[in-house]
């Protein structure tokens, strides 16, 4: 069949003054609205760097050009902000939330305080992954993960289900180290603060956050990095064994990868669910946009810190992802993941 020239050329005006349409209509209805950035994570942390960065620049790559502003809501491991958004928050496109990596997996493993479905959150790009580290103090005695099996230590600790506190205590069930958590420490900041007091002798965070709050802890060697928490050795670390790369068996080895997989999701944002599927795509237009911003890249460089982005509609997947873990393997990972409060 053939189709005739001006059909085909009214067909394209007609497809042309409809997307005109739609982005008129994007730009009518966030011109002159604020955008919140809702953070799961205490000030000062390498998360809420990343976030305020990009709520500097991403405003002005969506439509109407909002105004983006950051608010933290620290609290039960990020928790607390990812409640707020998937059940408080209005579901209209104007609010970006970040909470932890773990949170698919939380979900999946029914932990204590989970009250939203990660699904159903609509991701909106990725800045980076996150590869927590283990690190203890210079005159600490335990200089290896063979030592921490041996000896116990003491590490600063936040929320229960902050990878902060998750990811050690996965260690302690699956390798049998014998760290011990002093909690209630409100942020990375704060810990690390703690240990300089020798409060503590260790802690876990994300290496972004060693790298942009304390640089120099990583250069005259007042740190002794003993692990890192991701599936992979990140280039900066290259003779620091990966937590994987020290289990002795199968079944552990594919118990830590399923819990460590959290560092590809990483620093991933996400707004509300029900929110109407032209705003997200231009969310994640905005934030892909952003990722390429020179401005944003230069904020970045100039703090030293990593920039890897991934799209919304791949970390959407990955965070469907969780959900294909075996029943077997769920299981064996339930009875290493932690329970909230205690260690």
């Amino acid at each position: 069949m053939q189709v005739s020239r001006r059909t085909i050329l009214a067909a394209m005006a007609l497809g042309a003054s409809t997307f005109g349409a739609q982005a008129q209509s994007l730009a009518d209805f966030y011109k002159g609205k604020t955008v919140e950035m809702l953070i799961g994570y205490a000030t000062g942390g390498s998360n809420d760097t990343y976030a305020r960065m990009i709520a500097q620049h991403m405003g002005k790559h969506i439509p109407g050009n909002p105004t983006v502003i950051v608010r933290n809501m620290p609290g039960a491991g990020s928790f607390l902000a990812v409640n707020q958004i998937f059940n408080v928050s209005p579901k209209e496109g104007t609010v970006i939330g970040l909470g932890a990596p773990t949170i698919a997996l939380d979900e999946k493993l029914g932990t204590q305080g989970v009250r939203f479905k990660t699904a159903e959150l609509n991701w909106i790009g990725r800045v980076s992954p996150l590869i927590n580290i283990v690190f203890m103090w210079k005159s600490s005695p335990i200089k290896s993960v063979a030592d921490a099996q041996k000896s116990e230590a003491t590490l600063g600790g936040t929320g229960a289900g902050s990878t902060v506190s998750i990811y050690p205590l996965v260690m302690n069930n699956v390798l049998g180290t014998k760290f011990k958590l002093v909690m209630g420490y409100k942020g990375s900041n704060e810990a690390m603060l703690a240990l300089e007091r020798g409060e503590v002798e260790g802690h876990s965070t994300a290496y972004e956050a060693v790298r942009t709050a304390k640089p120099s802890w990583l250069k005259d060697g007042s740190i002794n990095i003993i692990a890192q928490l991701g599936l992979k050795r990140i280039k900066e670390l290259p003779d620091v064994p990966t937590a994987i790369e020290l289990a002795q068996t199968d079944e552990q080895r594919k118990i830590l990868t399923a819990i460590m997989a959290a560092s590809e999701i990483g620093i991933s944002f996400f707004t509300t669910p029900k929110t109407p599927a032209d705003r997200v795509e231009a969310l994640r237009k905005a934030y892909d946009e952003t990722m390429k911003d020179p401005a944003f890249m230069g904020d970045l460089e100039r703090l030293q810190m990593g920039l890897d982005p991934m799209s919304g509609a791949d970390v959407q997947k990955l965070v469907a992802d969780v959900a294909s873990i075996s029943p077997e393997l769920l299981e064996k990972v339930r009875a290493a993941y932690p329970e909230p409060g205690k260690n």
